[in-house]
């Protein structure tokens, strides 16, 4: 039996080692940021601008929300936050509230000006019903509604009304509240006034369909919660509050207000002390300004950590695959670190690298602009190349102004960027060594304690990563030998989340794994050249041998992404117990089912505990842990890059005790594992 979630998304950005730089200039002239997202204008019903069709979305939702999975249905919570969101942008509302109701109902408010309710000139209806009922209407298109915004497709709140069994939307216009009812995005009751008020917004509260979202409709307030503070973070002084008022909560009235004055420079400081870095120059680099209606804002730091971790947004939409925004700042960063070491004679002849330049950074990169272009309406990567090049610029003038301003911090980021240059031409050195040494792409140079399966059909075989010599005699004995490799590991495994990759190449307890799987690690990676369709990490039930499996999984994590993101990468389960009465025999893998297999023999049964794979004999082994029929593993799922990064970073950093009480409170007894 396996268990597990759907495919992992792509979670690592593939950088380019260059260090040439867009130079030409962006039309006007670039000047300090200013509130260029704030407009003067009305918004009445002539502001929106239909563009149309909403049966479509129903039948191929994931075209619209990436997804019907988990991740889907907090995108719909996400559309209607960014309409919200596009209101504060525009300068008329600070406030925003997310409730998680029971059954499943959402309910978000703001202040904000209110969706127009007068007749739309072309349709002849209330102009909040064609927001809510036509696909691409909104106030976006025009630009007098907004000068910038996230939800530039027009199809959010229409999304999320086509996938909702039922939607409810309010409106204050500051004389009356409007309400309206929708059923699976049509119209189910007339705009009515239900009151009146002097206030103005919006309040929209849906559920979602259970039809289409057939995994799941119940909501994480965690993973809501990472959503809205990115938000507050990158909208200085904007409220949002969160608030879980289900009955059955783990937490009960949960509630989080979220308002950040520092901006994204609170940002970068947030993402140091949660991800428990030390910072290496003593100031948070702030950069921002603008050119016509576009701004830039870039916080950033270097650690003395050697991972890097840069956060990129457009219209405060977060652009997980980066983007013109994104690529113009590392070559930005990695052209004006080169240019300054050159000029103040620190490199001499020598050029930094990106990856040498971007070793230990974390930065957050914002930028805000009309007409925003994404390559789809999950808004994953930013198109605009004027907002790259209004990037480089400031990057370029301001950070060398920087440097010039405190030689000493710019001394240290140089000899940390050198450093890394010194270590990626050793990890090059020890790859080919290690090539040589172990013969890696070389089939006929496995490793020794490696017993390969018979098939050399990479579809159909599977290979067990072994803890010890003892379990892999068990294994090697126990396995079918047709399609089932094992590769037993003895001794302490490399922490890589604190090691460069000059000491992970070579390693003498990686090494093995690396040629055994015959794909190689990092930018030599190639997933075709795989040798087993399943990777599969048996350790020990207990907290040494859950530790094993942490530092393996760091391991692919960082070098081998690909295997977990394509499903490849398993957790086995051997059972703890094995509960006896005559010749009755029953695995238990919980006290729980320990103590329902004992009261089955009628209380009066012979428990023996495993204490590790070594003590089971090879047919135990097969019958718990082997056997495709009958074992139980756990399928390695990354669901979330952002929160994956964070929880490796987390387990496997300076630390101890978080890594030690996550071990000890979920690794045995998970019943899957989604990092």
């Amino acid at each position: 039996m396996m268990k597990g979630k759907s495919m992992a998304e792509e979670i690592l950005d593939k950088n380019v080692n260059t260090v040439e730089v867009d130079e030409h200039e962006i039309d006007g002239e670039i000047k300090d940021i200013e509130d260029n997202t704030q407009v003067e204008h009305a918004y009445g019903a002539d502001d929106i601008q239909i563009l149309e069709g909403l049966e479509a979305v129903r039948k191929r939702p994931g075209m619209y929300i990436g997804s019907t999975g988990e991740r889907g249905l907090h995108h719909l919570v996400y559309e209607i936050v960014d309409n919200a969101i596009d209101e504060a942008l525009a300068g008329y509302c600070d406030k925003i509230l997310v409730e998680l109701l029971d059954d499943g109902i959402i309910r978000v408010t703001d202040n904000g000006r209110g969706i127009p309710v007068g007749i739309h000139p072309q349709k002849g209806i209330p102009t909040v019903s064609v927001v809510f009922t036509i696909l691409h209407a909104g106030g976006k298109f025009g630009g007098s509604g907004y000068k910038v915004s996230g939800g530039l497709h027009g199809v959010g709140a229409s999304v999320v009304n086509a996938l909702s069994s039922w939607l409810e939307v309010e409106v204050k216009d500051g004389k009356h509240i409007y309400k309206q009812r929708y059923e699976k995005g049509n119209i189910a009751q007339d705009l009515k006034i239900i009151g009146d008020t002097d206030k103005t917004g919006t309040t929209v509260t849906f559920k979602a369909d259970p039809s289409i979202f057939t995994d799941t409709t119940v909501y994480s307030y965690d993973t809501l919660l990472f959503r809205l503070r990115e938000q507050a973070f990158l909208n200085a002084g904007i409220r949002i509050v969160l608030k879980d008022e289900r009955s059955d909560a783990d937490i009960k009235d949960r509630e989080d207000d979220l308002q950040f004055e520092g901006g994204i420079k609170s940002y970068v400081e947030y993402l140091l002390e949660t991800e428990k870095k030390d910072k290496l120059n003593d100031d948070i680099i702030y950069i921002s300004g603008s050119s016509g209606d576009s701004t830039a804002e870039i916080a950033l730091v270097w650690s003395t950590s050697y991972s890097t971790k840069i956060m990129s947004f457009a219209n405060t939409i977060h652009t997980v695959d980066g983007g013109t925004h994104e690529t113009s700042f590392k070559k930005s960063l990695s052209a004006t670190v080169n240019k300054y070491g050159r000029d103040f004679k620190t490199l001499k002849e020598k050029s930094l690298s990106m990856d040498d330049v971007l070793e230990g950074v974390i930065a957050v990169v914002s930028v805000k602009l009309t007409d925003a272009q994404f390559e789809s309406q999950t808004k994953a990567k930013l198109g605009n190349t004027a907002i790259g090049t209004l990037v480089n610029n400031i990057m370029r003038d301001k950070l060398y102004q920087y440097f010039e301003e405190n030689p000493a911090q710019a001394k240290l980021i140089i000899e940390k960027s050198i450093a890394s240059s010194n270590a990626r031409e050793a990890a090059q050195k020890a790859r080919e060594a290690s090539r040589n040494k172990s013969g890696i792409g070389n089939k006929t140079r496995m490793p020794e304690k490696l017993t390969d399966c018979i098939s050399t059909d990479p579809t159909k075989t599977e290979i067990f990563i072994v803890e010890g010599d003892s379990a892999g005699g068990s294994a090697v004995e126990g396995r079918n030998s047709t399609y089932q490799a094992i590769l037993p590991l003895w001794g302490k495994m490399l922490n890589v989340e604190k090691a460069r990759a000059d000491k992970v190449y070579g390693n003498d307890k990686l090494t093995p794994v690396i040629v055994a799987l015959g794909t190689g690690i990092a930018e030599n990676f190639d997933i075709s050249k795989l040798r087993y369709d399943k990777i599969v990490i048996m350790a020990d039930a207990d907290v040494d041998g859950s530790h094993i499996r942490t530092l393996l999984l760091t391991f692919f994590f960082r070098y081998m992404p690909e295997l977990i993101e394509e499903g490849h990468v398993y957790l086995a389960q051997p059972p703890l117990f094995r509960v006896s009465k005559g010749k009755q025999h029953f695995d238990a893998f919980t006290d729980e089912e320990k103590a329902e297999y004992i009261e089955r023999l009628g209380g009066n049964a012979d428990v023996q505990r495993y204490k590790g794979l070594g003590e089971m004999n090879p047919e135990q082994l097969w019958e718990t842990t082997l056997d495709p029929e009958k074992r139980t593993m756990l399928k390695v799922n990354i669901a979330d890059a952002a929160a994956a990064d964070e929880v490796f970073t987390m387990l496997m950093g300076e630390e101890v005790e978080p890594r030690r009480k996550f071990i000890e409170d979920n690794a045995v007894f998970a019943t899957d594992l989604d990092i």
